[in-house]
């Protein structure tokens, strides 16, 4: 199983089209088969290691291909467009981690 994690790096004042967006991957995933397990949130940080990603969600997948037909779906890249939009330095200020872990 993968797990795909994304750690956002906001501009102030997009909490309202975060949650659109955060609704629209959730529905996607949804959509999908062989993916699940959808959350996100705000980074609390505990360890004062990302202060400057405030947000992030993970989704697992039950292997590769199933997270390639996510990336390839026109709904993430339009979504993922508007996460861009909303992240400081535009894609740069999006962190992905792939973890290839057991069921």
């Amino acid at each position: 199983m993968i797990r795909h994690c994304v750690m956002l790096n906001l501009l102030p004042d997009g909490e309202a089209e975060l949650a659109t967006v955060m609704a629209g991957l959730a529905d996607l995933v949804a959509a999908i088969d062989g993916l699940g397990g959808f959350c996100a949130g705000p980074n609390r940080d505990f360890e004062n290691k990302t202060p400057d990603h405030s947000y992030g969600f993970t989704l697992d997948a039950a292997d590769a291909s199933a997270l390639a037909v996510y990336a390839e779906h026109p709904m993430h890249q339009k979504l993922g467009a508007r996460l861009v939009a909303l992240c400081r330095g535009g894609a740069e200020g999006i962190r992905v981690y792939d973890l290839e872990i057991d069921k």
